[in-house]
């Protein structure tokens, strides 16, 4: 059974065990029997987030809903912003570093040590 929390209006917060269905219910207050109603506790760290930050929270969860579809005008736009040099970090890869040693086995160095080439 999950913990609930609610606010008595003499007595202030407190939290009771209650069955799913009874979330809605009020709750009684431990040290004056009244009807409390439950209220929804937010952490502190929920309160203390920068404005920033929520407001990436809220376009994130609102973009999940909303997914974005490959077009040929958005790959073009996408094109463009690459060729000007659109700030991400995608960088293009040097060769490969793969030679053969005089026995003919594979050497990647400085790669991975600890694969076993094939």
């Amino acid at each position: 059974m999950p913990v609930y929390d609610y606010k008595c209006a003499e007595h202030g917060l407190f939290y009771e065990l209650a069955a799913m269905d009874d979330s809605a219910k009020p709750a009684k207050c431990p040290k004056c029997d009244a009807l409390s109603a439950r209220v929804i506790m937010l952490p502190p760290s929920v309160l203390d987030m920068a404005a920033e930050t929520k407001q990436a929270i809220q376009r994130n969860e609102q973009a999940r809903h909303e997914p974005q579809h490959s077009t040929a005008d958005t790959r073009a736009e996408n094109a463009e912003k690459v060729k000007k040099g659109c700030g991400c970090t995608h960088t293009k890869r040097g060769g490969s570093k793969l030679f053969y040693t005089a026995s003919g086995e594979k050497m990647f160095p400085s790669m991975r040590p600890w694969m076993i080439s094939h």
